[in-house]
């Protein structure tokens, strides 16, 4: 049992003091991080529930706070209705892929979500396409949430294309966060891969998320936000190329 392991308990709330820092600071990155270190050191299937719980809170403040709340449900509903609910239908590789795959898969999704953002390539999609560009790429993320457990490929660039402003895309990233982790959730808890010991631990992996948030905080004002986003994508690219060669040579 995970609860016997003190070392193991104490690398998940270090990795979630870790990836809530990072949140903190930059205003995202906790379930990527997270995620990413935790699926390289442990069962996928594992990493994925403990992720709920953290991501949850973490997120509820960014998709309700803002001032867009009505517009964006308006804009964004057929989006984010599909990528919850084609989550279900990852969840159903869970029990039948091996996860050591789907973990590779993981890190080639954390690679190239590095690589976007430290390339930026200029994202536009004209409003006219929203109508089916919105519920297909809703789909594909949904599908690789439930097999991987990562919500921002192709959701976040998708987002990013929109044209929105930043404190309209922040709250659109929360509200994808937030819906995606709910319906993983209700997915997982359906498949009966949610028990109650990764409940738990996934509940208080909440207090070193939200004490590395507060530290994040009074880190932003003292580094180069730039500089660290940088840096930020920059581990993920190395962390996603490492599952991934993991995968290989296993």
């Amino acid at each position: 049992m995970i609860v016997d392991d003190h070392l193991l308990l104490l690398w998940i709330g270090a990795v979630f003091l870790l990836a809530g820092t990072v949140k903190g600071t930059i205003g995202l990155g906790l379930p990527s991080i997270s995620l990413g270190l935790l699926a390289a050191t442990m069962d996928l299937r594992v990493a994925m529930i403990l992720l709920l719980a953290p991501n949850v809170v973490t997120n509820l403040w960014q998709a309700c706070t803002g001032g867009h709340l009505a517009l964006l449900l308006r804009r964004l509903w057929p989006f984010l209705l599909c990528a919850a609910g084609a989550i279900w239908l990852g969840t159903a590789a869970l029990n039948t892929v091996d996860t050591k795959t789907l973990a590779a898969l993981l890190g080639l999704l954390l690679a190239l979500y590095a690589v976007i953002g430290l390339t930026r390539p200029p994202l536009s999609l004209p409003a006219r396409h929203e109508i089916w560009a919105g519920p297909l790429l809703g789909l594909a993320n949904g599908v690789l949430t439930g097999l991987t457990g990562s919500f921002v490929v192709p959701g976040v660039p998708y987002l990013q294309a929109l044209g929105l402003s930043r404190d309209q895309l922040v709250q659109a990233m929360g509200l994808l966060f937030m819906a995606s982790t709910l319906a993983l959730g209700a997915s997982l808890g359906g498949r009966s891969l949610l028990t109650g010991e990764l409940l738990w631990l996934s509940l208080a992996a909440v207090l070193p998320a939200l004490a590395g948030m507060g530290l994040g905080r009074r880190l932003r004002h003292r580094l180069s936000e730039t500089g660290f986003k940088r840096a930020f994508y920059g581990a993920l690219l190395l962390l996603g190329g490492y599952i991934v060669a993991r995968w290989i040579v296993s």
